[in-house]
């Protein structure tokens, strides 16, 4: 037989059986516990002698829900036995799979569903299985309280997962199988526990008392060893055996009588709890996985943006700063090179050299900054005005493309705190995209504006063209790095743009203009109130 290595402690800490219970998660156990406690009092007080009828299709219906949520509860811990390989996870794995195979012998020999006096078996069948499988389930919790903290070198399976799941359930149902036949086959001969398949011999109370004595002992186990999130609801569930043991003797021991029913709820609730605790423990896991990965993937994207790809990111943002620098240039050396040199034309083209030197300066700066996730050098400052000073900024290549500026903008717009460098470099990214998705087409060329508040409070900048647009496939990969386009793009730009809007708790996103064309909005959180 193949070996395996046994699983390190460490590698469990996820695993239900190990995982320690929140403050929250003990209320609710709390409440609960409660909860059950005050309909038991209700039971088998006020209620106990309510007159009710036999309903033919409660046990089938009773037996079904049971053999289900037993039967997946079972192969939920198993499942988890494969993955962390705890001997403790394999006793309580067999435990539901036991009860399970339990309530089918049980709904078998029960009289009245398939024959007068049951399938297999007869009435008296029905009570000693009952019996065997109240004690047998408490029993495979002790085990499992007491088999969870041993020595790690026999705390963990060290064989084949295979084999230990095949055996687990071959002994079960081969002990069930037995069991089932044993009390079929010797009915009659079994000391008369019922009289009849409504009302129970003195002899009841020989049953009630061990199984209710044997679920107190699994309880204080259970409760001296509780480390667990499993160990938290197996009491739970442990509280509600005693309570169905409780109503199926007394007051009335009686067949189809309301603590006859109201046990069967109880039991019916104590075999799906630790199934609603784990399907809902698996689902707030799998949403951790998926934020995980999705943090990964972000992660990635990020290192998308070192090396090589800062470069890029620079060489993008400095492209605007830079071409200004040799318009500049070239438009100053003419100056100079005229018969008469216009010395005042010269020294502005030359001071705008300065004024875009220092911007490419402070790109540069805010792209380190945003790179090396440094605080933020946030100033207070008027979004209007940024506004006016970046369509300053391309206001030559709106000239050269005839393209028309409306302005919307909010004169009771409050003043906005943030890293206006870096801001600014947004809204010129905007417009330059606009810009040069207008420039080549025909008809009208508009680039639209607007600033104003969002409902949540926030400072809003939207700008639409009526350019080309994007395409409904591009739409959701825009903002992705490297991903462009353009013929000639780096694809940086609109990844840089939505990295600094979220460095602002802030959001930057995409739609379709009207009748043609895009329209980029942008929410920043920083404002003063």
């Amino acid at each position: 037989m193949e070996r395996m290595t046994a699983v390190f402690p460490e590698e469990d800490f996820f695993v239900l059986s190990s995982l320690p219970p929140s403050p929250t998660q003990k209320r609710l156990a709390l409440v609960v516990t409660l909860a059950l406690l005050a309909t038991f009092l209700l039971a088998a007080g006020p209620f106990s002698h309510i007159q009710t009828n036999r309903v033919a299709a409660f046990v089938p219906a009773y037996a079904t829900a049971l053999v289900l949520s037993e039967g997946i509860t079972a192969y939920l811990l198993f499942s988890q036995f494969a993955i962390f390989r705890t001997r403790a996870l394999l006793v309580i794995s067999s435990g539901y799979l036991f009860t399970a195979l339990m309530a089918i012998a049980w709904f078998l020999m029960f009289p009245g569903v398939f024959a007068q006096e049951g399938l297999i078996g007869g009435i008296q069948g029905r009570a000693y299985i009952y019996f065997f499988w109240h004690t047998g389930f408490p029993f495979f919790v002790m085990v499992y309280a007491l088999t969870k903290d041993a020595d790690p070198k026999k705390r963990y399976w060290n064989g084949t997962v295979r084999a230990a799941i095949f055996w687990s359930v071959l002994i079960t149902t081969a002990v069930v199988s037995v069991l089932a036949f044993f009390l079929a086959t010797q009915n009659s001969a079994l000391p008369r526990v019922e009289l009849d398949p409504l009302h129970f011999s003195p002899l009841w109370l020989y049953f009630a008392v061990p199984m209710a004595a044997l679920i107190i002992l699994a309880l204080l186990v259970l409760w001296a060893r509780r480390r667990s999130i499993l160990d938290l609801w197996l009491m739970v569930v442990m509280c509600a055996y005693i309570i169905e043991i409780w109503l199926s003797y007394f007051p009335l021991a009686v067949a189809y009588g309301f603590g006859w029913y109201a046990s069967r709820i109880f039991g019916l609730f104590a075999s799906s709890l630790v199934l609603w605790v784990l399907l809902y423990e698996i689902t707030t896991l799998y949403a951790r996985l998926l934020l995980a990965v999705r943090a990964q993937r972000r992660e990635r994207e990020a290192r998308l943006m070192t090396g090589d790809t800062i470069a890029a990111s620079i060489a993008h943002e400095v492209q605007q700063p830079l071409s200004g620098m040799i318009t500049s240039a070239d438009a100053g050396l003419r100056f100079l090179n005229r018969s008469m040199p216009d010395l005042d034309e010269a020294k502005g083209a030359f001071e705008q050299i300065v004024a875009d030197g220092h911007r490419a300066a402070a790109v540069i700066k805010s792209i380190r900054t945003l790179f090396k996730t440094q605080n933020q050098n946030r100033v207070t400052f008027d979004v209007n005005k940024l506004i006016e000073d970046t369509l300053a900024l391309v206001q030559e290549d709106l000239q050269k493309h005839r393209i028309t500026v409306e302005r919307k903008l909010d004169e009771h717009l409050p003043q906005t705190t943030g890293d206006r460098t870096q801001l600014q470099q947004v809204v010129l990214n905007l417009m330059t995209n606009a810009i040069d998705s207008m420039a080549g087409i025909s008809g009208s060329r508009i680039l639209s504006v607007q600033s104003g508040l969002d409902d949540d409070g926030g400072v809003s900048i939207s700008i639409a063209d009526t350019g080309e647009g994007i395409g409904s496939l591009d739409i959701d990969r825009i903002f992705n790095p490297l991903f462009t386009t353009k013929p000639h793009g780096m694809g940086m730009g609109l990844s840089i743009c939505r990295s600094i809007v979220e460095a602002h708790n802030g959001r930057l996103w995409v739609a379709p203009n009207t009748p043609r064309g895009a329209v980029f909005h942008t929410s920043i959180r920083y404002r003063r109130a």
